[in-house]
């Protein structure tokens, strides 16, 4: 699934259509700079996202207080249960470094896509 693809899918979500990055986040990523945003982004999925069984999946991505924690829930890229939802990424195996970047890039191109407002 393209990025395009992707945020025509989620937009069609009324849950997911309703973050947005808000002051703080926004002058978070002024502060830190995208590259630094995106550095975050490939730890928090590698860590949280890639492994093949996380304990408390579902649970591991707060709601606010990082412009990639929200990211995460724009595009459905929180828990390894919405992964599997939305883009068939199957839970118990570990993500593939292809995956993970998608992922990122996915998250960084919607975090543009808010900076850019």
């Amino acid at each position: 699934m393209t990025t395009k693809e992707a945020f025509e899918k989620l937009s069609q979500s009324p849950f997911r259509s309703r973050f947005h990055l808000s002051a703080e986040d926004l002058s978070y990523i002024e502060k830190s700079g995208m590259s630094a945003i995106r550095h975050h982004a490939e730890d928090f999925v590698s860590s949280r996202l890639a492994p093949a069984v996380i304990p408390n999946d579902g649970k591991q991505t707060p709601m606010r207080g990082h412009p990639v924690f929200v990211a995460q829930h724009a595009t459905a890229c929180c828990c390894r249960g919405c992964l599997e939802k939305w883009y068939r990424v199957p839970k118990g195996t570990p993500l593939t470094k292809t995956q993970q970047e998608k992922i990122v890039d996915l998250l960084m191109a919607w975090i543009e896509k808010e900076y850019s407002k």
